[in-house]
């Protein structure tokens, strides 16, 4: 069973897996009305409700790759990613509440729809969720039926648009009207594609992470099982959006293959307060917990209260995604969420991976608050040198994976040379993670975060290039560099060194305006914290930027090494001096 918990405290309901079921049969039946068929890519871009569950899930009963993109995401990436993936078919809803705030995905996805026209690729059709507003004019004699997944809004807007393009839109409840309960499935190999995932890239174009059917859920199954240690009577709850891996392993895959009790929730941890986390448990009795060291730390600053006024005490296993969660979050989450008698989970993976990699087993591992402990069954990691030297006991370097897993991914959706380039090539037999961990005297590994050209922002991975091109195309910037930045509630955010052109001044105003370019590129969580004007930035000879050095500055961190390569080093002076006074409180 699926307990459904809406935005709001009130909205809320549940679906066995028999209703589920009879759901994916129509809708995939609806899919193959409209064409869709073994092969063929499917656009979802969905809030967290229980249609987005079956709209994947009708994807796989009929052999279509479903590319979900996750609903945070700006019009300009998710046309990035129908088009990339030659998606033949958009599902989306007409809006989401997020806390008290309405998002028109609609809206959204109308924009995304026509980038793609405007570049020759067109769908055959959008399917829209009636979720938040009124039904158009238009549309009015075509109310929903009443089942376990839909039902009318509990806050709708009377003042909700929703744009309706007559050919390309129609309403998911009048095709689900007429479907059949009744769909076979299509029958497929083991590696044949179940879905693709877009993640940023070191270039800055996003890569399709293309998963498998075989390997993928048996891997989701056994990491799920054992890392919850998931028995009959459970009831479990993954806060994670289903447009990330953690969602689509640990929401969906995962829990049903081991026929889980589960809690899909569509809301934030701080609306209608900070207790709602703890409040949903109480509700359900939630045993099994899963979350994000973001929201963690976001909930720590609201002090025990929020939480010690509800009971927990279904609660057995706590859970950690998304990024490392420092010790202090650790201790916070035992002792204060769980009460000092629960164990915790604190999992390192990839969208990649498919699955858990290094974590803890509950009642297995002894813990550490900080690490991620050790390998998960068949995983053989290893750190590495620059120099390409695998390093024993005791060392720091390059987290890589020496064998195959079942869930590893198969290729980058339409370029393999891409894949072999990204994982393969730097330390050649080895799996490269692009994350740097210490091993200590037990063995145990400690994620220490990003070693290439990405950064991670409250668990989501975001590439600087992708950061730098969005900032570029402002007509005031001729050059940008994205670098890191210590944050207390984001683990970390971006800095931003921006050059302008010539006669362009820095202002507050361009500096808001160079934030939401990048908001509408790529969308509101790759926000940048903080922009500098840089007139110069730190190149060797060569011209190459010394990200080291920015790095340095973005921090306080006047040590800067050795500059001596520097084409012209009182850059780093300059750059000093119109550090941003905010960027010091951090």
């Amino acid at each position: 069973m699926f307990f459904r918990e809406g935005n709001d405290p009130d909205d809320d309901g549940s679906i066995t897996y028999g209703n589920l079921f009879k759901e994916v049969c129509k809708f995939a039946n609806v899919l193959k009305k409209y064409g869709v068929k073994k092969g063929d890519r499917v656009a979802i871009y969905m809030p967290m409700i229980l249609q987005l569950q079956v709209a994947m899930l009708s994807c796989a009963r009929i052999g279509a790759v479903h590319s979900i993109v996750f609903g945070g995401f700006s019009s300009e990436s998710l046309a990035e990613r129908i088009m990339d993936s030659s998606c033949c078919l958009l599902i989306t809803a007409d809006g989401a509440y997020r806390g008290p705030k309405l998002l028109n995905l609609k809206e959204i996805a109308d924009n995304a729809l026509k980038i793609c026209a405007d570049r020759n690729h067109a769908v055959s059709a959008s399917i829209v969720v009636r979720h938040v507003g009124p039904t158009p004019a238009s549309m009015q004699n075509s109310e929903p039926a009443s089942n376990t997944i839909t039902s009318p809004p509990k806050r709708p807007s009377s003042q909700f648009k929703s744009n309706w393009v007559e050919g390309r839109d129609v309403w998911w409840h009048n095709e689900m009207e007429v479907a059949s309960e009744e769909c076979a499935c299509e029958w497929l190999d083991a590696e044949d594609p179940l879905f693709m995932l877009y993640t940023s890239g070191s270039t800055g174009k996003p890569k399709g992470v293309l998963h498998t059917i075989g390997g993928y859920m048996l891997y989701t199954y056994l990491t799920f099982k054992y890392v919850f240690d998931y028995k009959p009577g459970d009831v479990y709850w993954c806060t994670a959006d289903i447009g990330w891996i953690t969602g689509h392993s640990y929401v969906v895959y995962g829990p049903m293959a081991a026929g889980a009790t589960s809690v899909v929730f569509e809301g934030t941890p701080f609306y209608p307060d900070a207790g709602r986390f703890w409040q949903i448990c109480d509700k359900y009795l939630v045993s099994k917990f899963y979350t994000a060291p973001t929201a963690i730390r976001a909930l720590m600053k609201f002090g025990d209260e929020e939480v010690t006024k509800y009971s927990r005490s279904s609660l057995s296993v706590l859970g950690t995604v998304g990024e490392p969660i420092n010790p202090e979050a650790w201790l916070w989450y035992h002792t204060i969420v769980g009460g000092g008698h629960c164990a915790v989970v604190d999992t390192f993976w990839q969208t990649e991976t498919g699955g858990h990699t290094i974590t803890p087993l509950p009642g297995c591992t002894v813990t550490k608050p900080g690490s991620a402990t050790l390998p998960f069954f068949g995983v053989v990691p290893a750190l590495m040198s620059e120099e390409g030297k695998e390093l024993e006991g005791e060392a720091e370097g390059y987290l890589v994976f020496k064998q195959p897993w079942p869930g590893i991914m198969r290729t980058v959706y339409g370029d393999h040379s891409r894949f072999e380039t990204t994982y393969f090539k730097k330390f050649p037999g080895y799996y490269t993670t692009g994350d740097g961990a210490k091993r200590d005297a037990d063995g145990y590994y400690w994620i220490t975060g990003r070693i290439d050209d990405m950064l991670n922002v409250s668990g989501h991975l975001l590439s600087t290039a992708e950061i730098e091109s969005a900032l570029v195309e402002h007509p005031s910037v001729v050059e940008a560099a994205v670098v890191t930045h210590p944050h207390p509630i984001k683990g970390e955010c971006t800095y931003c060194f921006v050059t302008l052109m010539n006669g362009c001044e820095f202002t507050d105003l361009l500096s808001t305006d160079l934030k939401n370019t990048v908001r509408k590129k790529i969308g509101p969580f790759a926000q940048p914290d903080y922009i500098q004007n840089a007139p110069g930035l730190p190149k060797t000879r060569s011209g190459k930027i010394m990200r080291r050095v920015l790095r340095s500055i973005a921090r306080n961190d006047d040590e800067f090494g050795d500059t001596s390569t520097l084409a012209d080093p009182s850059v780093v002076d300059l750059l000093v001096k119109l550090r941003p006074p905010s960027s010091r409180d951090q």
